[in-house]
């Protein structure tokens, strides 16, 4: 059964530049019944977010900046995320911010059994990352234009377009999941392992690393062996991982 979601958008926060492929990637997780936006309105530099409202029927909600800073914005935001929660809507939130003061937001509609997603760029504080059940970064909406959109890859420089390098933490945190979930020979369901793998690290995500999916990226990996066996019914493939077993370097005397 899908989630309904209550998407709240951070306006001062996020760039406008990408709402139709973060709504889309919204929709993977669940159905997004409320959509809002928190910003003030009469400030010009929110005006690029104008055009795109309401094509993608996101309701802008007006906060003015009665002192210096955005501090109006984000306690609007969670008022209203609060007050959404005890309405009983929804099953689940999408806050879009990349900025660390809706931590204790996130973590408390977990307390409530919300399911919480976080979107944001890669400059997103951690304790906000931790905090949410799923975390996806908004540069991996602008590779995926990048990729369909040959034109607009072309003027984007060759450093922006870098991926993630798999580091040794990468691969020990992966290792250690693959075990966790492995039966008696070793063997663990990839499924299994990513699920495993969300709530160790919320923004753990294999398009982080050049990746569409979490298969090719394991599949990558030579300390690891991969295993696709048929289901009951023939019809699919079940893909099980298994740590290499180490050689003995040693040599004998």
């Amino acid at each position: 059964m899908d989630l309904n979601l209550a998407v709240l958008i951070d306006g001062d926060n996020i760039p406008s530049a990408y709402v139709k492929e973060m709504m889309q990637e919204i929709a993977k997780y669940g159905n997004p019944t409320i959509k809002r936006i928190y910003g003030d309105w009469t400030n010009p530099r929110l005006n690029k977010w104008k055009t795109v409202l309401l094509e993608n029927a996101i309701t802008p909600i007006q906060q003015y900046g009665y002192t210096q800073g955005k501090n109006a914005t984000d306690s609007a935001m969670i008022i209203d995320a609060m007050d959404i929660l005890y309405s009983g809507k929804v099953t689940g939130f999408c806050l879009v911010s990349s900025d660390s003061d809706f931590t204790r937001l996130a973590t408390r509609l977990r307390e409530a059994g919300m399911q919480v997603f976080g979107i944001g760029e890669k400059k997103t504080p951690n304790p906000f990352i931790v905090a949410c059940d799923k975390f996806i970064y908004i540069e991996i909406l602008k590779r995926q234009t990048e990729d369909d959109n040959p034109d607009a890859a072309a003027d984007t420089s060759e450093s922006k377009r870098t991926f993630d390098k798999i580091t040794a933490k990468e691969l020990h945190l992966i290792a250690t999941t693959i075990n966790d979930v492995a039966d008696d020979d070793g063997w663990a369901f990839l499924g299994d392992v990513g699920n495993l793998l969300q709530k160790k690290q919320p923004n753990f995500d294999a398009r982080n690393y050049g990746y569409q999916k979490l298969t090719p990226l394991i599949s990558s990996i030579s300390t690891i062996e991969v295993d696709r066996r048929d289901d009951a019914k023939g019809r699919n493939k079940l893909i099980y991982v298994k740590m290499k077993e180490k050689k003995n370097t040693r040599s004998r005397k």
